[in-house]
């Protein structure tokens, strides 16, 4: 396969468990190996490649012949524990057919959430490409609580592809891509090809998967789309068993759903803001601030806030609300609910002698906003 007109240097590959697992029980490994085949064949070519791989806890269920056990957290930690080296040495196996390393990165919500953690990790990625090793990187389910967890592969797979700096986000699935209606009940339903943007049609659009197998559906995909792609980074959903997918994706060839980056794409620490912390709160907006954060360009002020929801501290990552309850942008406060509680409605001159200090006019300051 041609890959001379490949213009990508760094691609996240995201492969669900259904894909993995060929819709049955366990992983399929002749499968497995040929998705093996297509990265070696991708980074022959100069290509740099991050697996962002499910499975952990479908490997774990097989390596302990499919035990009876009831649906709690704890049983699906200790799933994951067992499966989670099934599944790297699998991914060993198969790629040292080719002559290749992997090296295995386990994140949570909380290692992108701090920005001294992101950072760290982004090294981490850039040395393992720097050695020409394939990094494998999962949830770390075994550890991670709800609190903590970004819950999805896909959502995960997205953050991956801005922490490192990626060119292409490819999310391998069951489905060929994102369809104008469900296809499963909808045998007319034609395919998306290309996306120039996600609005909230092509949100109710999206399906859930029923395979039962994993935890993301095509919902989840247009977030990590989302995200990706105000980055600047290319994103295409696709099937995972297409014959030679990642060859002909990486060769700009028409396969799936194609979502193009945005123009504008945002700086790194949008990035962050944008992927990495969990927001803690709400800040309601008036119909002024609105207008001056989403179409002017403008921090907000504590005049335009009319209520707080949640209890967070200064630094905190929260979300900025209309008067209808839909998001407008997000951001980090430079003061806490507390404060914010006591300041909301009030001008900016008023801060010092209400609170007995002041951080500044800004509540969210327009370079720690991103606005949605």
């Amino acid at each position: 396969m041609d890959l001379s007109n490949c213009r990508y240097k760094r691609v996240v590959i995201k492969l669900g468990t259904s894909v993995l697992t060929s819709g049955s029980k366990k992983l399929d490994k002749a499968h497995m190996v040929e998705l093996a085949r297509q990265m070696a064949t991708l980074m022959r070519s100069g290509v740099e490649v991050v697996l962002c791989t499910s499975g952990a806890i479908a490997a774990g269920r097989e390596h302990l012949l499919y035990p009876d056990l009831p649906d709690t957290i704890a049983n699906k930690q200790l799933l994951a524990a067992v499966g989670q080296s099934q599944l790297i040495l699998a991914w060993a196996q198969l790629f040292s057919i080719y002559g290749l390393h992997v090296g295995q990165l386990l994140l949570t919500r909380a290692d992108l959430h701090d920005r001294e953690r992101y950072l760290n990790a982004r090294d981490a990625l850039t040395a393992l490409l720097a050695q020409n090793i394939i990094p494998i990187i999962n949830e770390n389910d075994a550890v991670a609580t709800n609190e903590i967890k970004v819950g999805d592969n896909d959502n995960l797979s997205a953050r991956v592809a801005l922490l490192c700096d990626a060119d292409l986000l490819l999310l391998l699935t069951d489905q060929k891509g994102l369809f104008d209606a469900d296809p499963r009940t909808h045998p007319g339903a034609h395919l998306i090809s290309e996306v120039a943007n996600i609005d909230d049609n092509l949100r109710e659009i999206a399906g859930d998967s029923v395979s039962g197998l994993g935890t993301g559906g095509m919902a989840t995909k247009l977030q990590a789309a989302d995200i990706a792609r105000r980055a600047g980074i290319e994103v295409v959903i696709a099937s995972g068993h297409h014959p030679d997918v990642i060859i002909k994706v990486s060769s700009h060839q028409a396969v799936g759903t194609h979502f193009s980056p945005t123009e504008n794409p945002l700086e790194s620490r949008k990035q962050w803001i944008l992927a990495g912390p969990k927001t803690k709160g709400r800040l309601l907006l008036d119909a002024g601030a609105v207008k001056a954060v989403s179409e002017k360009g403008r921090s907000l002020l504590s005049k335009g806030i009319t209520a707080v929801e949640g209890n967070f501290e200064r630094g905190a990552t929260v979300e900025l609300m209309d008067q209808n309850g839909h998001k407008i942008a997000r951001g980090i406060s430079r003061y806490s609910a507390v404060a914010l509680r006591i300041i909301a409605g009030k001008h900016s001159d008023d801060i010092e002698p209400l609170l007995g200090y002041d951080h500044g006019d800004a509540i969210v300051h327009r370079n720690d906003m991103v606005v949605l």
